[in-house]
């Protein structure tokens, strides 16, 4: 026979859920896929299990269905992680979910202190941690890799509005922190241009092409947009000329 009472169950259930919530409010204020529900939701459900498997009064059961919450939740995860263009969105989320099942796992073990202190360190992580990140982004990074890179940025626009877009294009090149090294301009028969204009890229190139294009893409009178790098970077080219 179990020795887990109801009254246990419900506090165990409530700090989970509690716990689950306190996460979930700095998403929802973050305006995050998964909020406030989402997260609380996920703890009850980890809490829920466990607490079963302690219900029935198998010794060694809770420990196995908190592996299988672990594997449930990476599937719930996967389906907040989505791809936009070069990156990457909701990793952050997917990493929460899986914290909030955590909380309420340690919750149903009857280890509310640490459930508690976990979601604290989760929260922390978010609040802390984010202004630290940003900081990190502001450093200028070198990369062997990534100088000399050059790039092409190819542009299709109506005739009527070539002027507008030549003046758009270099403008946002400058922007986006991008040396233009040349600029062909082709008019087609069908009252369009074609710009294609040549970048020396020092940084990351998909981060700075990628801004490029998002800029440039809310011009309605642009019909195709669309980047990529040269096989032969900036020095090797200099050394062939030299």
């Amino acid at each position: 026979m179990a020795d887990l009472t109801t009254f246990d169950f419900a506090i165990r259930l409530a700090v989970g859920i509690a716990c689950g919530a306190l996460i979930g409010v700095e998403r929802q204020w973050r305006a995050r896929m998964a909020g406030l529900r989402t997260n609380a939701l996920v703890a009850a459900g980890a809490t829920l299990f466990v607490l079963y498997s302690d219900a029935v009064g198998d010794p060694g059961s809770p420990t196995r269905v908190a592996s299988y919450v672990v594997s449930g939740i990476g599937f719930l995860g996967g389906g907040v992680i989505l791809r936009d263009g070069a990156s990457v969105r909701g990793l952050n989320t997917a990493a929460t979910l899986w914290c909030s099942a955590a909380a309420g796992v340690l919750a149903a073990s009857g280890r509310l202190d640490l459930a508690v202190i976990g979601t604290c360190a989760v929260v922390a992580v978010h609040l802390l941690l984010r202004p630290a990140g940003r900081l990190i982004d502001r450093v200028p990074q070198r990369d062997p890799d990534n100088e000399g890179v050059r790039a092409t940025v190819h542009l299709v626009c109506d005739r009527s509005e070539e002027t507008h877009i030549r003046a758009l294009l270099l403008q946002a090149l400058t922007g986006s922190g991008l040396t233009p090294t040349g600029l062909r301009v082709r008019r087609e028969a069908d009252t369009t241009t074609g710009l294609q204009t040549v970048v020396a890229v020092t940084g990351n190139p998909a981060h700075a092409l990628e801004q490029l294009i998002a800029r440039l893409s809310l011009e309605p009178g642009i019909r195709d947009l669309h980047w990529h790098l040269d096989a032969t970077p900036l020095e090797a080219e200099r050394e062939a000329v030299a």
